[in-house]
């Protein structure tokens, strides 16, 4: 059975699954679709046209689904957020719906967003993305799956950050984070192979030795971008990550943070 305290504001519309704990002073929205076994800490509010999978736990001030705070949102426009199974959203975190008609904010699954965090509208993350605390990202942000970025950090509009990487304490990303690498420093660059990460998933020896020789064909050749490419499309082994590092970088519209 649900639990839920007294306190808590629960408006007309509001859809509430399976054994839901909802705490006490916290607001539902009318609009919110809560799932089966969801943890709603007290204080928090979830407004808009916000869907919490299953399973999910947000914890006290936290506010998800507010409106965007981008100047170019037309009042009438039907904006949504979506958080995905068993994510984390800690403390403060505040996640704001998308601007344009029919936009959404998504979260993956089993992502952890630590205290004081901001999602702006129209970002979407992948699955098993984690992020410290007080970490900004504006509007239309991509982080794709286990990505893990420290601290502090600040991600411009309209970037990306790549699968498996790791974004060091302090960071300003104004271009396109690059997969499975470590990036640090301001102004930010790749530093190295995320190997910790990629260890502790399982990456055959092959890919990791792949990845690495891909690093120094980037980052330490002295190659331009497109000759690194050519170089590591001829001469690296063609693994999956390869295939998708090289995407990734020829993709991009803003630039990737290589050196």
């Amino acid at each position: 059975m649900s639990k839920i305290h007294s306190t808590a504001i629960i408006e007309d519309g509001a859809k509430i699954g399976e054994d839901v704990e909802i705490g006490p002073y916290a607001v539902i929205g009318s609009e919110a679709v809560i799932g089966n076994r969801v943890k709603i800490h007290g204080h928090a509010m979830i407004s808009g046209s916000t869907i919490l999978h299953d399973e999910v736990q947000v914890f006290p001030f936290a506010h998800i689904g507010g409106k965007t705070q981008d100047l170019k949102f037309a009042e009438g426009n039907k904006t949504y957020v979506e958080v995905g199974e068993r994510t984390v959203l800690r403390e403060y975190v505040t996640v704001n719906c998308g601007t344009s008609d029919g936009e959404s904010t998504i979260l993956g699954k089993d992502c952890l967003l630590m205290a004081y965090c901001h999602v702006a509208h129209g970002c979407v993350f992948g699955n098993r993305v984690i992020v410290s605390n007080g970490t900004q990202f504006a509007g239309e942000v991509t982080v794709e799956d286990y990505a893990t970025i420290s601290g502090l950090c600040g991600f411009h509009q309209f970037t990306r950050v790549g699968r498996y990487c790791m974004v060091a304490a302090a960071c300003t990303a104004k271009q396109d984070v690059l997969p499975y690498m470590l990036t640090e420093g301001n102004p930010p660059v790749a530093r190295g192979l995320n190997v910790v990460r990629l260890t502790r998933c399982g990456f055959p020896e092959s890919s990791v030795k792949a990845l690495k020789e891909a690093y120094r064909i980037l980052c330490r050749s002295g190659l331009n971008v497109s000759q690194a490419i050519e170089a590591i499309k001829n001469d690296v082994e063609q693994t999956e990550e390869i295939v998708n590092l090289v995407e990734f970088i020829q993709n991009s519209k803003r630039g990737c943070l290589i050196k």
